[in-house]
């Protein structure tokens, strides 16, 4: 979908290091920027798709840490795992599972990120309590999705190619914070990026999308 937003903003050398095929253009940010990930830090990345945001962490956290990719089909694994083969990835590791109901245990990771994957999910209040479930106190939330700006038309809010895209799903900031509020999170931020409206418009050419969604970084923190 973002392809080109995503890439901008990750260092070029990082991206040309990556295994083919690890870059979906699915993205819409770039959480591992947000989270300042440090050596020995365990991290989950709700969606991990082919493993990109996956490695980038694991050069953060070093040898020390830990990266967890989380993703619900075996196809996706699959692609991830032998991505990590072809790079060294030794601190990585994909697991099978719903963002929904993390196979991982209570107050694990220091750091949960996400790119442009909850939006696709029907209960994403579920999935900031499970984010903040596997958090250790202290533990950080960084994710990079598109927000919901002004009420979809209904034509565009029908459309299942806007659905699976991450558009049409998009919840409005109130909604998101008010669920970080309820999961239990504090230092809760949402920054609207409103200074890439042409980008947003090639999600959807020619139906005016930017009137209605924008990508943008959530934050928040485990006390």
């Amino acid at each position: 979908m973002s392809q080109n937003f995503h890439a901008s903003t990750i260092i070029e050398a990082e991206l040309a290091s990556l295994p083919e095929g690890a870059d979906l253009g699915l993205g819409c940010g770039n959480p591992q920027a947000l989270a300042a990930m440090r050596p020995g830090e365990v991290v989950v990345d709700l969606g991990s798709g082919a493993g990109i945001d996956c490695f980038l962490a694991s050069r953060q956290v070093g040898p020390t840490g830990q990266v967890i990719g989380v993703d619900m089909t075996h196809e996706m694994l699959a692609k991830a795992r032998a991505n990590a083969e072809q790079v060294g990835a030794a601190n990585v590791e994909f697991r099978l599972g719903e963002i929904e109901h993390l196979p991982i245990a209570d107050n694990r990771a220091d750091v949960v990120i996400s790119n442009c994957v909850i939006n696709l999910v029907p209960d994403k209040e579920q999935v900031y309590r499970e984010a903040f479930r596997v958090l250790k106190p202290g533990g950080r939330l960084a994710i990079a999705d598109v927000v919901n700006t002004a009420p979809l038309p209904p034509a565009l809010a029908a459309d299942p190619a806007l659905l699976c895209g991450c558009i049409a799903g998009a919840a409005t900031v109130r909604q998101i914070e008010d669920w970080l509020a309820s999961a239990g999170f504090s230092d809760i931020r949402i920054t609207v990026k409103t200074g890439n409206r042409e980008l947003v418009e090639t999600w959807a050419p020619g139906r005016g999308i930017a009137d209605f969604v924008a990508s943008a970084l959530i934050e928040g923190r485990k006390p």
